[in-house]
């Protein structure tokens, strides 16, 4: 690329303008999907102060329905949080160079998402001014206490995680960026943290990211088994279940995976990218999809092979809803359009280039979303006792205008972080990058 930008210190490289390029300028459709995003996000809080004044009773959550959307989606975006793991931790630490222009596309997606489900968690409380209780009456037997405790820490790991890698960029901005906003030239100076790059910084650095990268593993591994633990440590039909962590630490994988193709598509599109994130990448983690989406589906078919061949009684009914009642069109859609289908697609390398990939990615994140609809709902109404002796409504559950809307401003509130760091930094590592290239033209030229 040959675009003119000021910067302050001689003249930049080619890979420091293309990759500083997106943080200098901000086009029309930029602006017009932020104000988007915010605009969803207002009618959410708007739907939101309902609920906090009215009540939950503006929900269609009742005595048999207890979770609802809101679980469902907190589940999914726990789910979505664990791709950080698998791309900046597992694939780092095996050395696997691809993987570089993807680990802080991964990493704030991944921060984005454990933030929102936290607050998504608030959200469904009825009472959130108690929130404080949690922390200072919880008891340690209660599994909520586990996951606030494992998700308040993952939060901050991955935050961790997301700025150690940051700093050498973000002095690169401090040192080279002119035209900037006096607050914004001041944040990337205190960010930076008096960086000089030097062989004892860079030393102490990367010593810091490694042990970051080895802890973040167990925390990554244990915040979506916990999760799946407020589920099986319960004795209801379809939820009673011993693969539960295994099973939903595989699907994180694969929703995870889905989201970061989608968002490689769209940075390599809007910020012309296509030097960095090329069709190699999609390759790659086209395979990487596959394989996760074929260890979830063996997943699948041991959660509901089991119980189908036993057919007890609350387990086969609640079975025979999910395989032939009124969730069976939903439940279809998920195993063969959200899964058996992409991955019998995207064996196929044409189907890995960037646009079929990206379209395959989306319908899987669908269907990966309402796979955790099917986990938290259906099983509510077999219970133990039959329901009986109450309102009709009772017996189903249907989101309503509010629930719906609280969830979309959540879903924005995730894109909207994602949105704003990526005009503030550049979304590849700008200074690793230009190294590896430098290291590879070295090694070119010495045979190596």
């Amino acid at each position: 690329m040959t675009n003119e930008v000021p910067f302050a210190m001689g003249e930049a490289s080619e890979i420091q303008k293309d990759l500083i390029m997106p943080v200098m300028k901000v086009s029309f459709k930029e602006k017009l999907w932020t104000r988007l995003l915010m605009v969803i996000i207002l009618v959410a809080t708007f739907a939101y102060i309902k609920q906090l004044t009215t009540g939950l009773g503006v929900t269609a959550m009742r005595d048999y329905s207890a979770w609802g959307i809101y679980i469902s989606h907190f589940v999914f975006l726990v789910a979505v949080s664990l791709i950080g793991a698998l791309v900046t931790a597992i694939l780092k630490l095996l050395k696997i160079k691809w993987a570089t222009p993807l680990t802080r596309i991964s990493e704030i997606i991944s921060v984005a998402a454990v933030l929102f489900a936290a607050i998504t968690i608030v959200v469904d409380m009825g009472r959130p001014d108690r929130l404080l209780y949690v922390f200072i009456h919880g008891r340690i037997q209660s599994p909520i206490i586990w996951d606030v405790t494992v998700v308040n820490t993952y939060l901050i790991i991955s935050l961790i995680l997301l700025y150690l890698p940051l700093i050498p960029d973000i002095a690169l901005l401090r040192d080279t960026l002119t035209g900037k906003p006096n607050w914004q030239r001041k944040l990337y100076t205190l960010l930076a943290v008096n960086w000089k790059g030097t062989a004892e910084q860079k030393k102490v650095l990367n010593r810091a990211i490694g042990i970051m990268l080895v802890l973040v593993l167990p925390v990554a591994f244990s915040i979506h088994t916990v999760t799946s633990w407020l589920f099986a440590v319960n004795m209801r039909a379809g939820w009673n279940s011993t693969i539960f962590g295994p099973y939903f630490v595989s699907g994180a994988f694969v929703v995870g995976a889905a989201a970061v193709i989608v968002a490689m598509y769209v940075y390599r599109k809007t910020q012309k990218l296509q030097d960095y994130i090329t069709d190699y990448h999609f390759d790659m983690m086209g395979k990487l999809l596959v394989l996760t989406m074929v260890i979830y589906f063996y997943f699948n078919i041991n959660e509901f092979l089991v119980p189908g061949y036993k057919m007890e009684r609350l387990e086969g009914s609640e079975l025979l809803e999910l395989f032939m009642g009124g969730h069976a069109p939903v439940f279809w859609i998920t195993q063969i359009a959200g899964l058996i289908l992409p991955i019998l697609l995207l064996v196929f390398k044409p189907m890995r280039k960037p646009l079929p990939i990206m379209l395959i990615s989306l319908v899987v994140i669908a269907g990966s979303w309402l796979k955790r609809v099917l986990i938290v709902i259906p099983a509510q109404f077999h219970p133990q006792f039959p329901i009986q002796n109450v309102p009709k409504n009772f017996h189903y559950y249907h989101p309503t205008f509010f629930e719906l809307a609280i969830t979309m401003g959540i879903v924005a509130g995730v894109l909207l972080v994602i949105t704003v760091f990526s005009r503030l930094f550049p979304i590849i590592l700008v200074v690793e990058t230009e190294e590896e290239r430098h290291c590879k033209i070295d090694n070119k030229a010495t045979g190596r």
